[in-house]
């Protein structure tokens, strides 16, 4: 094996092998900074352009880009507030915090560190697994993997740890939402209510930049000038360097959470970070600062983001079973050119697989380089007025979101679950469980469906590997109750203040959270789980079992939630609150106080509302215009009105923001395999 490796590793001295993987890296980092495309949106794009090429020159340049595809979507989560990806989201949490502290260069060199060595993690494991992750693996049964996929969901009881049980209603209307469409049991539509649309489900990337991207413009566009300080990039990476050092556990727990992720089908890059995230939180002493610039936020999820491609590639190539859609394309590819993935491919082909080993190692390095070059460059984007950069963000992601469907459905649901991150954000609400839920659904489903199938009654709980994952799901749980009958949590007031909330001024972050408004969140969180579970007694016996189960417990957790919601609204003596100064606009609102029509705060939350219902309206006539003459006509005619009225930009600013758009919306056509919608008109 010795030999095979330095073999390959020789091959790459070839330099038809070294410009293909420069031609990886490079695409897969600019690919990464496009919202709504990551790992499968790079694979994708370069796939038709390996047809002719050796195998090896293909695997360099299809490894180089998916190696580092998850490092550069890193850097509009920092600067923008707008994760590039799914599984960036996590990373804005803390690290846009950090930069709106004037730490960008510390919340950066974090990121593309950690995510440099969870790539070369990543490779090590990809080494070291391929011989022995067959038996551990074949190990697993469906039960393991069921309880595997609920610890996964149970997770946001962790990060929403001001309040589990509004972590846990988020959890549950993710799932779901992840159970509209097609059941994968029995092929029964679901929730679909007749829509041909519906009836495959909805789309991940419109889930999560619906729930993060859109929510974030919505409640940022009002924003006209830059009010927060400035992101400051002076002097060297060398503190952020050296407190990456101090940190170096959680890279690697990061990293070997990823790559774990990625053997088990279906999870993913998007819940090995969360689960990253929710071990970085679960094992802290002091849990106050996550969410609003804990570095700890940001290397273990960055640390598992590059490790997860990694760790997709192991079932890929041990059982042909691809972990994740990227390593199916892959797959897919190796099949063209006769190489049949499963345990032959260690001995036949060993050569082959060191090379992808080598050039996932190589390209995690030079990927983080090549970042660390850029971010001078990039850190300019944030002394720009979020309200210019919103529109552009705006048609940038609604693009996105197309590509994976290429149906409209897609973006109209991709506004209205913006609708709904806004509410979740602004109620104190954590977003993550929300997302993580949606995610798992579908393998959920398919694992339980599989161990009531083959297992009599509660039999298989039992199972030595069921009883791990329980010890795992109940002891935090129980720990961080004995913690709060302590008083661990005496700061947060009255359960309902969500400690993921960002830093004060013009966020929104919980600042409606204890209000009527979170009482209606609630009671609509009951009234779904009520209808899910009255519709889901039409689905055929086995098409309801997951659906049941789903809409019961849901509706228990949004149940306790709007009795809490509802003794939390309940007015104290005025007295009790005058010794407290009032807070701003973005801070988190104690439910003890009367809104009057005098307090800012209620003045604060009205204005919210209004800019965030504009921006949605905006949102839905750019659609309309899309529909009607397509995307790029829709384009030219949105944004320089947009950024006229809304943002209050200077003509000349208009103008040439929408000519640049325009032209990069002209040539992409020509440049990538991206389409863009047509209109009635066209």
């Amino acid at each position: 094996m010795t030999d095979a490796a330095f073999s390959a590793l020789a091959s790459l001295a070839d330099p038809s092998l070294l410009v293909m993987l420069a031609v990886g890296v490079v695409a897969g980092l600019v690919i990464g900074l496009i919202p709504g495309l990551g790992g499968t949106g790079a694979v994708a794009i370069l796939l038709p352009v390996t047809f002719g090429m050796e195998p090896e020159q293909a695997l360099a340049m299809l490894i180089g880009a998916l190696a580092v595809v998850h490092t550069s979507d890193t850097v509009a989560a920092v600067l923008l507030g707008a994760p590039g990806s799914a599984s960036a989201s996590v990373t804005m949490l803390d690290g846009y915090s950090m930069a709106r502290q004037g730490q960008a260069k510390r919340a950066l060199s974090l990121a593309f560190l950690s995510s440099m060595a969870g790539g070369l993690i990543g490779a090590v494991g990809l080494t070291v697994a391929i011989p022995l992750a067959r038996p551990l693996v074949l190990s697993f049964g469906s039960p393991e993997l069921f309880m595997l996929t609920i610890l996964g969901v149970s997770l946001a009881a962790v990060l929403s740890r001001g309040n589990v049980v509004k972590g846990l209603t988020a959890g549950f209307l993710g799932l779901l939402l992840g159970l509209v469409g097609t059941s994968p049991t029995t092929a029964e539509e679901r929730f679909s209510f007749g829509s041909l649309f519906l009836s495959d489900g909805v789309s991940l990337v419109a889930v999560a930049l619906g729930i993060f991207g859109l929510a974030e413009i919505a409640s940022r566009v009002g924003q006209r000038r830059v009010t927060e300080r400035p992101v400051e990039l002076t002097g060297g990476w060398g503190s952020g360097i050296r407190e990456w050092l101090t940190h170096w556990t959680q890279v690697v727990r990061g990293a070997l959470i990823g790559i774990w992720a990625g053997v088990l089908p279906g999870v993913g890059a998007t819940a090995g970070t969360w689960l990253a995230y929710g071990q970085a939180v679960a094992t802290a002493k002091d849990k106050r600062k996550f969410g609003k610039g804990d570095p700890r936020g940001i290397v273990g999820p960055e640390s598992a983001n590059n490790s997860v491609e990694a760790g997709d590639l192991i079932p890929t190539f041990l059982f042909g079973i691809p972990g994740g859609v990227p390593s199916a394309m892959l797959l897919g590819m190796l099949l063209t050119y006769g190489i049949q993935p499963g345990p032959a491919i260690v001995t036949e082909h060993l050569d082959l697989m060191y090379l992808i080993i080598w050039a996932f190692a190589i390209a995690s390095v030079v990927g983080a380089f090549l970042c660390f070059m850029a971010t001078p460059s990039l850190a300019k984007l944030t002394k720009v007025p979020f309200a210019v950069l919103g529109p552009g963000l705006l048609v940038v992601m609604l693009l996105g979101a197309y590509q994976e469907g290429g149906q409209l459905g897609d973006l109209w649901v991709m506004v209205v679950l913006g609708v709904v991150g806004f509410f979740l954000k602004a109620t104190g609400m954590p977003r993550a469980p929300f997302l993580i839920g949606f995610v798992l659904a579908i393998p959920m489903e398919r694992y339980y469906y599989l161990t009531t199938s083959l297992y009599d009654g509660a039999g298989w709980m039992a199972r030595p590997g069921v009883l791990v994952f329980a010890a795992l799901l109940v002891g935090p749980l129980l720990w961080a109750l004995v913690k709060k009958v302590r008083g661990a949590y005496g700061a947060v007031d009255d359960g309902h203040r969500s400690e993921l909330e960002e830093l004060p001024g013009e966020d929104l972050e919980g600042s409606m959270a204890g209000t009527r408004w979170s009482f209606t969140v609630a009671l609509v969180a009951v009234l779904l789980f009520v209808g899910a579970l009255w519709v889901s007694g039409s689905f055929s016996e086995e098409a309801q079992l997951m659906p049941r189960l789903v809409s019961f417990c849901g509706l228990v957790a949004a149940g306790t939630l709007l009795w809490q919601e509802r003794r939390n609204a309940r007015p104290r003596p005025p007295a009790a609150a005058e010794p407290e100064p009032l807070p701003s606009s973005g801070s988190t609102v104690v439910a003890s106080r009367v809104d009057t029509a005098a307090d800012p705060r209620v003045e604060a939350r009205r204005r919210d509302l209004v800019i965030a219902g504009r921006t949605f309206a905006a949102m839905a006539t750019f659609l309309v215009l899309v529909a009607l003459g397509g995307y790029l006509a829709a384009t030219l005619v949105f944004v320089p009105v947009f950024l006229l009225y809304a943002a209050r930009a200077r003509p000349r600013t208009a103008v040439v923001y929408t000519l640049v758009l325009g032209l990069v919306l002209l040539s992409l056509p020509s440049l990538l395999p991206v389409d863009l919608p047509m209109g009635w008109l066209q």
